[in-house]
């Protein structure tokens, strides 16, 4: 009997993890990527001997990585080193006043207690409960489809979800517990990768506190790409293809049923289509409008994460003092997010993040020079232009200067920029934001846009912009769960 063919469209971490796990299931698969490197957002840009990862900088979750090399027989350490950071990062408050967060849980309380008499216990009691969630939420709740809302109909079900403060948002959890406000923003920093603000996140992603305080920050020498070069490497080994720099143009369906993908190149054959592309897009723009599962309004009218501003530079020195990962947050949070989601402009007194890989790594940057990643979270659908994105640099760069106390302008030797237009025309990504939809609770599980498509039979869609949600660790996942949804579908 001939094979089924699976086509996916799209190399990110979900559609990487589909294929390769479908492929080990027997199915002829082939991946459409419309780039020149699969990856998705975690591309490499190379210049002049700097290596910079051109997405994810974070690696959170290990324990959903190695779960994931399982799945074929193998470690992560198969395939890179990976190295737990200490301090994990450095939070900028004002000049003069940092706070470094410890790897080892002892120096972690120490630091607690030093800011908030009595925190040490509370935070043992705290990241106890978030560690349950942990459990509870990766165990329980990341690996349904959730097609409706009948998988969630369990008793027991509906206990955990109160248990795991599935209707209390994150803000009023962090802050019926601690009173410390250094302490509280540390403790509302990670939901930021969830594209909400703490005042709409869901009590549960505390989990999230779990993630980065207990199972750590790491890094994998090299740098964040090695992780899609292992998986590369595990989809080829089950059989996948993959077509670079081959864009799907339209998804051809006949009689509700997806016959096959016209790319730039030729009109493929499949018996199923997987959509790990912008999921916005493939629904309106890949598919003819009887086959659309969501409206235009109903698309405008979904609350997105955050879009960005990035800066990749090459310094021709070291800078002095740095970490690994730097947060500054020295100006108003609760501005800056609104801002973002409230009344979307380009943000007055902004927070951004600095990575400098090179700090770890030797190998992303010639000798004695640095490697730093500039990223500012900003709304999507923005007017972006170069004249904005130049004072927007000039401004990071003036404060990053005076807080770390060292000039950095005269060392610039590379450098470039990515934004809301870069996403749109890379990734067609919707209103050009970076991470997907915001995790809030009316866009949780069966509240997302859904995994199966409502019109055709045959396609299926997976990472950020549908369950679990953005960020690498929910897109593996999402990738894990359409796989196993395609099987039955051909059972």
């Amino acid at each position: 009997m001939d094979k089924k063919q699976i086509a996916v469209i799209g190399s990110g971490f979900a559609g990487l993890a589909a294929a390769a796990l479908l492929a080990k299931k027997g199915f002829d698969v082939s991946i459409y990527e419309k780039n020149d490197q699969p990856g998705g957002r975690a591309r490499v840009w190379e210049k002049d001997g700097f290596r910079f990862d051109m997405g994810p900088s974070w690696y959170w979750m290990p324990d959903v990585f190695e779960n994931y090399f399982a799945l074929f027989g193998k470690k992560v350490s198969d395939y890179y080193n990976l190295i737990r950071l200490d301090p994990g990062y450095r939070i900028y408050f004002a000049e003069d006043d940092v706070m470094d967060i410890p790897a080892g849980m002892k120096e972690l309380e120490e630091l607690f207690e030093s800011l908030e008499k009595g925190s040490a216990l509370k935070l043992r009691a705290f990241l106890k409960q978030a560690e349950y969630k942990y459990k509870v939420g990766m165990g329980q709740y990341v690996f349904r489809p959730s097609h409706s809302i009948t998988e969630f109909i369990d008793l027991r079900l509906i206990r955990e979800s109160f248990r795991i403060q599935m209707l209390t948002s994150m803000s009023k959890h962090v802050r019926s517990i601690f009173k410390n406000e250094k302490l509280i923003k540390l403790l509302e920093f990670p939901v930021l990768f969830l594209g909400a603000t703490p005042q709409n996140t869901p009590a549960m992603y505390s989990m999230m506190n779990y993630a980065d305080l207990s199972l750590g920050t790491w890094y994998p020498q090299g740098g964040m790409n090695e992780i899609v070069k292992a998986m590369v490497s595990v989809a080829e080994e089950a059989g996948v293809k993959f077509l670079l720099n081959e864009e799907v143009l339209r998804i051809d369906v006949k009689n509700a049923k997806a016959s096959g993908i016209e790319t730039n190149t030729g009109f493929y054959a499949a018996d199923m289509v997987i959509a790990n592309a912008d999921y916005q897009h493939v629904d309106q723009k890949l598919l003819e409008k009887p086959y659309q599962s969501y409206s235009p309004k109903y698309w405008d009218s979904r609350t997105l994460s955050p879009s960005s501003l990035l800066f990749y530079i090459g310094l021709n020195r070291k800078v002095e003092g740095i970490k690994h990962h730097n947060l500054f947050f020295d100006e108003d949070f609760e501005l800056h997010a609104q801002e973002i989601y409230t009344k979307p402009a380009w943000p007055s007194k902004p927070l951004f993040y600095v990575s400098c890989t090179s700090q770890t790594d030797p190998e992303v940057a010639p000798e004695n020079n640095e490697n730093l990643f500039f990223l500012m979270p900003i709304a999507p659908a923005l007017k972006d232009d170069d004249a904005t994105r130049e004072y927007y640099f000039d401004l990071m760069i003036s404060r990053f200067e005076k807080l770390t106390g060292q000039s950095i302008r005269d060392a610039i030797i590379v450098k470039r920029s990515y934004a809301l237009d870069d996403f749109s025309k890379d990734f067609h990504s919707f209103k050009g934001n970076a991470y997907g939809l915001a995790n809030t609770l009316s866009q949780t599980a069966f509240f997302k846009p859904k995994m199966r498509s409502k019109k055709v039979q045959n396609l299926f869609f997976t990472g950020q912009l549908t369950v679990p949600g953005p960020g690498v660790p929910p897109s593996i996942i999402s990738g894990q769960v359409v796989a196993a949804e395609v099987e039955k579908y051909f059972v």
